[in-house]
C-alpha cells in the first residue's frame, strides 16, 4: 500500500527542500524523500546527518528508515554541521542526506542531498521521484551504523589552516545556537586564541536573534560583544555551518564581498598567481584586491551548486559569495563556515594593524548598497525593462542583468525561490551610490 504524505510543491528549492513542518513537509514525506533519493542515485550506503532544529531527531530517523527500507546501509554521523556533514561524504565517498533548513527560521526543515562530493541532487529536477513515484520495501533491509566524524573533521581542519600559523588573538564567536558550537569548543583548545562564546548552546528554538546571519539585526549580539571586550575580531555562524561572516574590531560588519576579498589575500599566501572565484554581486574591491595580491579573478554566478561545479571543472582553489558563502579547493570545493573562519584568523595574524585599518581603507574607496530586496510581479519584466533604460551601458547576463558604468555598477537579478527581484549598486562615492540605489529601485518598483 502506497505511503500517505504531505509536502508541497514549492518546497523543492533550486539546491534543497526547505518548508514549514508539517504544513509544508509532513514526517511521512521525509521518508518519502530518502525513497526518491535511493531511486534517483542508487547507492550501496548513504551519509545521513542532521542540524540542531526541533523536529530533526524525528525527520532523520524518518530518513534513515527510508533508507533502510529500500535496502541501502545507512551511516547516521548524528548532529553535525553542515560542513561536517561535506566531510563526512567525501572522505568516506558517499552519497549523503543532511536533515537541515539551513538559516530558515525554527518551524522549517528540509534536506541537502549530496551524490558525489561536491555534486548535489537539484531539488527542482528530483520533485518528480518525490511527488509523483510509488516505492516499496526492499526484501532486504539495509544496516544502520553510527559513527562520530567529528575528531576526523577537526584534525583535516587543523591541517588546512594550521594553529602555529596564528597570533595570541581576543575573538568573539557567535554559532547562531547551531551544531559548531561544540566543534568550536574543541577548536579553542588547539588554538592560541581566547574564545568570547556566544549562542553557542546548540538549540532548535533558536533563541538569541534569526538565523540569516547577513541581516544587519541578528549580527548585534557580536557587534556589541566584540565592543564590550575589545576583541580582535567577531565571527558569525549561520545555525547549519555553512556560512561565515566577520565584524572587525570596531564592532562594524565587515560585508560578504569585501570577506571574500580577504580571505583571497589569504589564499594567496599559500597559493601565489592562484585564480579566484568571486560571484557577479561583489564589490569591485575584490578583482582589485586579487590582482594587487598576484592573484586572477575570475566572476560567476551566484548558487552554491554552480560555483561547486565552475571551480571543479577549472581547479580554482578559493570562491566566495556576497551571502557568506566560502568555497575551498582544499574543501573538495565545498563552502566550509568553519573553515573560513580559521582562515580569517590566519588573515588578522598576519596584518601589523587591527583589522578596522584594512576596512577603513576599504570604506573610503568603495560605496555598497548592499542587497535590496523588491516583491514584483513580473521579474523577467523588470529585468528587460533595466537593460533597455541603461542600454547604453556594458552588459553583463551572467546571472540576471549587470550593468557597468565607468563609475558606477549594479546587478538586478530574480531570487531562485521567490518572486523576488534582489538589487546591488557600488559606486565611486556615496552620493553617486545612494542616487543610482533610489534610480533602480524606483524603476524595480514601478
Amino acid at each position: 500500500m502506497p505511503t500517505k504524505f504531505h509536502i508541497d510543491p514549492g518546497v523543492f528549492k533550486a539546491y534543497d527542500i526547505r518548508g514549514i513542518v508539517p504544513d509544508q513537509i509532513d514526517l511521512a514525506a521525509a521518508g518519502q524523500v530518502a525513497r526518491a533519493f535511493v531511486a534517483e542515485v542508487q547507492p550501496k550506503q548513504v551519509v545521513v546527518g542532521r542540524d540542531v532544529r526541533l523536529t530533526g531527531p524525528q525527520f532523520m530517523q524518518a530518513v534513515i528508515e527510508g533508507l533502510s527500507k529500500s535496502g541501502v546501509d545507512v551511516l547516521n554521523i548524528g548532529q553535525v554541521s553542515t560542513d561536517e556533514f561535506y566531510f563526512a561524504c567525501a572522505t568516506k565517498d558517499l552519497p549523503g542526506i543532511m536533515v537541515t533548513a539551513s538559516h530558515n527560521p525554527s518551524e522549517y526543515n528540509g534536506f541537502k542531498m549530496v551524490k558525489k562530493m561536491p555534486n548535489f541532487v537539484m531539488a527542482k529536477e528530483f520533485r518528480h521521484r518525490v511527488i509523483d513515484a510509488e516505492y516499496d520495501d526492499n526484501e532486504i533491509t539495509g544496516l544502520v551504523k553510527e559513527e562520530s566524524v567529528t575528531k576526523g573533521f577537526i584534525d583535516y581542519l587543523l591541517s588546512v589552516a594550521p594553529a602555529d600559523k596564528m597570533k595570541p588573538l581576543k575573538v568573539v564567536i557567535d554559532t547562531s545556537n547551531g551544531s559548531q558550537g561544540p566543534i568550536w569548543e574543541e577548536l579553542s583548545r588547539h588554538l592560541p586564541i581566547e574564545i568570547v562564546k556566544l549562542c553557542f548552546e546548540p538549540d532548535g528554538s533558536f533563541p538569541n536573534h534569526g538565523n540569516d546571519i547577513i541581516q544587519p539585526e541578528n549580527q548585534e549580539m557580536l557587534r556589541q560583544k566584540v565592543k564590550e571586550t575589545s576583541a580582535d575580531l567577531g565571527l558569525i555562524f549561520d545555525p547549519d555551518g555553512d556560512r561565515c561572516l566577520a565584524v572587525d574590531d570596531r564592532g562594524i560588519s565587515v560585508p560578504g564581498d569585501w570577506l571574500t576579498a580577504l580571505l583571497a589575500v589569504e589564499q594567496l599566501r599559500h597559493d601565489p598567481g592562484a585564480t579566484i572565484l568571486y560571484d557577479v554581486r561583489a564589490s569591485d574591491a575584490v578583482p582589485d584586491m586579487i590582482k594587487a595580491a598576484g592573484g586572477e579573478p575570475f566572476v560567476w554566478k551566484p548558487g552554491h551548486v554552480y560555483i561547486k561545479q565552475e571551480m571543479q571543472k577549472r581547479g580554482i582553489v578559493f570562491g566566495g559569495e556576497v551571502s557568506g558563502h566560502f568555497y575551498f579547493k582544499d574543501f573538495w570545493f565545498a563552502d566550509s563556515g568553519i573553515l573560513a573562519g580559521l582562515m580569517m584568523l590566519l588573515y588578522v595574524s598576519g596584518l601589523n594593524t587591527p583589522l578596522s585599518v584594512k576596512v577603513k581603507e576599504l570604506e573610503a574607496k568603495y560605496f555598497l548598497s548592499g542587497e535590496i530586496n523588491s516583491k514584483v510581479a513580473d521579474p523577467a519584466g523588470v529585468l528587460a525593462n533595466v537593460k533597455s533604460t541603461y542600454h547604453d551601458a556594458e552588459i553583463n547576463e551572467l546571472s540576471g542583468i549587470a550593468i557597468r558604468y565607468p563609475d558606477w555598477h549594479a546587478v538586478v537579478r530574480p531570487s531562485d525561490n521567490e518572486p523576488l527581484v534582489r538589487l546591488t549598486v557600488e559606486a565611486s562615492t556615496r552620493q553617486l551610490m545612494e542616487q543610482k540605489r533610489d534610480e533602480l529601485l524606483k524603476l524595480i518598483r514601478s
